[in-house]
């Protein structure tokens, strides 16, 4: 209970920390007692070089009227809690110093409380040019009240420099193209492990992350959360799942045990140092490690492929991504909704690609762009777009998700046996009480 007690002290001093942080850039960058001429719209991220780019661009053509005032949250300070935290309290406080601030697309019913709605500002031409997969997470209560900035989808990264030496290494090329069965990987890795310790990883760390990585294999046999209205995770499918991420570290050892406490950055680091063929990720991830990590070199060997999937089963691969929101209590709403609409704009969403490897939201680019290897890439994105599922929209779903995460996490450690772990998540869940780690 102390240690419990003392994480708990912890995490608000370091929530304190980044209240003040937060509260420090407004107030570098008010000018109290003036009237300006320019509006100001502080935009609230983790601004990439393409956000910085757009902005920059944003700026110089509407000089002298508008100027957008970047916050930077970066991911790599910030968890995704942290800064769910952070922005909740900012809103929390009715502030009009945040004008235009970005969610994950799960946490968007959680946040519309303090969005304005955008239902007038987007006509339904607009919207149309907009990835349907991709605007159905900005809805709460029938109401838009999100723009989609970027979207994510789950995808395995190979080496295929790696792959080269071996001798049917034409024919693994195409299968790797097509989807592998999780069969065929497992029969794969046994063959590769005289050449390498390890041949996969996946971010397991308890993190929403790791329940994405879960999620991919439950509704990948066509399973479920859900059984009408309720959670339940006592099911073959869902106890199938866990089984074959707790297999692959302890009785195959495909992956090492290390990646219980990793996210997506530790494992593409870990990847890189020791040479492990395959890897689940995200979009982006040249783009976004190139020259700024140790191996880096490495990354030109890289390729991307759709994850492994159960026989008789459609490969499927969960979304992810970040939405645009303008605060209801902003007094530069048309202001923010007119830099919206610019990084809208195919050419400003090929910008979010190409420089940062986010993946476009804008339906055009994936028509309209000429370079033939952007346009290879964005072909084999869109299919894994099009086989794509969202997960719950829910007001309490990062509750569930907090759970859900711990449990499977406990199991992969082997503190817990998988069926009890299931077991323990359902119960806690549907009985609505606070987890206590």
């Amino acid at each position: 209970m102390q240690n419990w007690t003392r994480k708990l002290s912890i995490t608000a001093i370091i929530l304190l920390i980044f209240s003040l942080l937060f509260y420090w850039v407004f107030l570098l960058n008010s000018k109290s007692g003036q009237e300006e001429s320019v509006t100001k719209v502080y935009f609230a991220d983790n601004i990439s070089p393409a956000h910085s780019e757009l902005i920059q661009k944003f700026n110089k053509e509407h000089e002298n009227r508008i100027e957008v005032i970047p916050i930077n949250l970066p991911f790599s300070k910030f968890t995704t809690n942290e800064r769910k935290e952070l922005l909740a309290r900012a809103l929390r406080s009715k502030s009009d110093r945040i004008d235009i601030f970005t969610v994950d697309l799960i946490w968007v019913k959680r946040f519309a409380r303090w969005a304005e709605p955008l239902d007038l500002y987007f006509s339904s031409m607009e919207r149309e040019n907009i990835l349907e997969q991709a605007l159905i997470s900005c809805y709460s209560d029938g109401n838009l009240v999100a723009i989609p900035l970027y979207l994510d989808i789950g995808l395995m990264y190979y080496r295929d420099d790696l792959l080269q030496s071996f001798e049917d290494y034409d024919l693994l090329s195409q299968r790797l193209k097509d989807s592998l069965t999780w069969s065929e990987f497992i029969d794969l890795s046994t063959r590769m492990r005289k050449n390498f310790p390890f041949t996969y990883l996946f971010a397991a760390d308890n993190f929403e992350g790791l329940v994405c990585n879960y999620l991919e294999l439950l509704y990948g046999q066509e399973g479920s959360l859900f059984e009408a209205d309720t959670i339940r995770l006592n099911t073959s499918e869902a106890l199938r799942a866990l089984n074959l991420l707790i297999d692959l570290i302890h009785k195959d050892k495909f992956v090492p045990k290390e990646v219980t406490k990793f996210h997506e950055n530790e494992c593409y680091l870990y990847a890189l140092e020791n040479d492990v063929p395959f890897f689940k990720g995200w979009p982006g991830l040249k783009q976004q490690y190139n020259g700024r990590i140790p191996n880096s070199e490495k990354l030109n060997g890289i390729k991307i492929a759709p994850l492994p999937h159960f026989q008789g089963f459609n490969p499927l691969s969960v979304y992810g991504g970040w939405n645009l929101m303008v605060s209801k209590d902003s007094n530069n709403k048309s202001a923010a909704v007119e830099f919206i609409k610019f990084i809208l704009k195919p050419e400003n969403q090929l910008i979010l690609y190409e420089k940062s490897g986010y993946l476009p939201v804008s339906d055009l680019v994936y028509r309209q762009t000429d370079n033939p290897e952007i346009q290879s890439d964005l072909k084999f994105y869109l299919r894994l777009i099009q086989r794509g599922f969202h997960r719950p929209f829910l007001q309490d779903y990062t509750k569930i998700s907090d759970i859900l995460s711990y449990y499977v996490n406990l199991a992969l450690k082997k503190e817990m046996p998988a069926e009890q772990a299931l077991t323990q998540a359902t119960r806690i869940i549907n009985s609505k009480q606070v987890l206590i780690k």
